[in-house]
């Protein structure tokens, strides 16, 4: 769902991360609140005032996700839920669990919370813009302020429709879960919702297209696209979880896997490894010891010209938790440290000693044919 991000800071222990795509986001909400929402409801205004009311405007909208987003986390941390952080992107926020609620009263706890954080933000700042014109302040401010609790309303009202993975949508799968004691059953009918608005919205952006409204029918569109996307995507994570529940590394790792040592050249090791292989990741073992290991994408950040000199010593990635995992570890957390690292292959190591490879494909291999034999569509 999400792309390349890059953090911002931390919160209440919680990274926070920007995805590319929010800056995108942020420059049409600037443009559309300078060039069209505040010049039609705040006339003879200046040019300059305008672009400032919307650039304020888009922090403003930033603030707020990252305060519905933290809310979600907060309650998700008091019950005992991990959360490795929050990335805003092109279409709001996510806070990143690494694992599903453990019972239908935390999964509404920690739904609602988002949508009661948008609504007291929209209360807020709509005190502050009744403040503002009894007060005789500028109209610009005012106007900032009325906006930001505009849009706070119609964040907690968008994010209550029964739409997985949309806060309503949890709260309907929370209260399908409680009703029927089974959380797949609860997560496919909640996703089937997600999907049925999704394909509303897009017939709508399509309608709001012929209509001439461009933008607008566009949005209406995307939107749609991801609640469809985004509502597969978590039954499918859903369905991951549980074929992996309780499944150990060791038995999806390969044994005696192919290893290099630190003093093998770069050339040597692309001509007699990865030309002969075929793997973009490759142990380093030296008198027994796992140093490290050395991947394609190291390589290619040396020039080419330095190959022949270059020991692959020299260019490794030391031995860390990033890279390596217990053969007793849970599955989950090897798909876990893959997906945040960018990684398909982790060494599997008992100490120092490396004793296999676990690979993201024989993974997923393994996983579908657990899915297929025990029927969990």
């Amino acid at each position: 769902m999400l792309g390349k991000h890059i953090s911002l800071f931390t919160l209440f222990g919680f990274e926070v991360k920007l995805d590319f795509s929010w800056i995108f986001l942020a420059l049409l909400i600037s443009w559309s609140l300078a060039t069209g929402y505040f010049p039609v409801t705040y006339g003879e205004l200046s040019v300059a005032t305008y672009w400032i009311m919307g650039i304020i405007g888009a922090l403003g909208l930033f603030f707020s996700i990252i305060f519905h987003e933290m809310s979600h986390s907060l309650v998700a941390r008091r019950y005992g839920l991990p959360i490795r952080g929050i990335t805003l992107f092109i279409f709001g926020g996510v806070a990143e669990m690494e694992e599903e609620p453990k019972d239908a009263r935390t999964e509404f706890l920690m739904a609602i919370a988002g949508p009661i954080a948008s609504l007291l933000l929209a209360a807020i700042f709509g005190l502050c813009a009744t403040i503002s014109v009894n007060l005789g302040i500028a109209s610009a401010i005012g106007g900032v302020f009325s906006y930001l609790a505009l849009i706070n309303a119609v964040l907690a009202l968008f994010n209550l429709l029964p739409a997985f993975p949309l806060d309503g949508g949890r709260v309907l799968r929370a209260a399908l879960w409680h009703w029927k004691g089974d959380i797949r059953w609860a997560t496919r009918i909640a996703a089937r919702s997600g999907s049925g608005f999704g394909l509303l919205l897009i017939i709508l952006g399509v309608l709001s297209l012929l209509s001439g409204n461009f933008i607008g029918g566009m949005w209406w569109f995307l939107i749609g696209m991801f609640l469809i996307g985004a509502a597969r995507g978590s039954y499918i994570q859903l369905q991951t979880r549980r074929a992996f529940k309780g499944e150990r590394v060791a038995r999806f790792m390969t044994e005696s896997p192919v290893t290099v040592s630190p003093d093998l050249t770069v050339a040597q090791l692309v001509d007699d490894y990865i030309y002969t292989h075929g793997h973009d990741m490759f142990p380093i073992v030296e008198s027994g010891q796992l140093l490290g290991s050395v991947t394609i994408r190291d390589i290619k950040a040396l020039p080419r010209e330095q190959w022949p000199t270059t020991q692959i010593g020299e260019i490794m990635v030391p031995r860390s938790d990033a890279n390596t995992i217990s053969p007793q570890e849970d599955a989950l957390k090897a798909l876990s440290l893959m997906q945040r690292g960018g990684r398909s292959r982790l060494m599997v190591a008992d100490g120092t000693r490396l004793i296999g490879i676990v690979v993201l494909k024989d993974m997923l291999k393994l996983m579908s044919l657990k899915l297929d034999l025990e029927s969990l569509d």
